[in-house]
């Protein structure tokens, strides 16, 4: 079974999210794609307004009618500040009798230019398939500059851009504007329904 990862805080997770998702298995044919929400990201705060039980309660709403999509949530039961090179050593230990090749990692354009501040980044780089997918350059840190060049053996996916962000949702829903339609209607109500990211 060939296995691509997916990481992020998932605060909530979105459309973009999962065309990503999407792209990784039918693009590059991964049989199966986990979305790992962090526990606590490395390189960025995590905000408020939802636990991690809500962004995970979300992720397994969000997919439900997607066979090739899976919840991994052994950064949330590890707990503390969530390295990518310990999830794909404990994926590759969970996953040995039917693992195909390298793990798939799948990262942002945008964490391109940052990628050798990861922990262990040269070794994580080599013991994964990297697969670097297109970000709007208006979303994340780019601020419209041109992605860094990659030094690191990778795949580009040539997915849909799609301008969504899951703090420009959590924004929305504190300020009351327009974003259901940004999120899985499922996603939709369970935010509603459990006031999250309201001010």
């Amino acid at each position: 079974m060939r296995i691509a990862i997916l990481g992020g805080s998932f605060n909530p997770v979105h459309i973009a999210h999962l065309a990503l998702a999407e792209s990784v298995h039918r693009v590059l044919g991964y049989d199966r794609v986990l979305l790992v929400p962090a526990s606590i990201p490395p390189h960025k705060a995590l905000d408020s307004g939802a636990t991690a039980e809500d962004r995970i309660a979300m992720l397994k709403l969000a997919i439900t009618d997607a066979s090739f999509l899976e919840v991994e949530e052994c950064e949330i039961d590890r707990g503390g500040v969530s390295y990518t090179i310990d999830t794909v050593a404990w994926l590759e230990e969970k996953y040995r009798d039917r693992l195909e090749g390298k793990i798939g990692l799948v990262i942002g354009e945008d964490l391109v230019a940052g990628f050798d501040t990861w922990k262990d980044a040269s070794v994580l780089a080599e013991r994964t398939d990297v697969i670097v997918a297109r970000r709007p350059l208006e979303c994340g840190p780019l601020q419209g500059a041109r992605p860094a060049t990659f030094p690191y053996r990778h795949t580009a996916l040539d997915n849909a851009l799609l301008p969504i962000s899951s703090s420009g949702i959590r924004e929305a829903v504190r300020l009351e504007k327009s974003w259901r339609y940004l999120v899985p209607d499922v996603v939709y109500r369970y935010i509603v329904e459990h006031t999250l990211y309201e001010s």
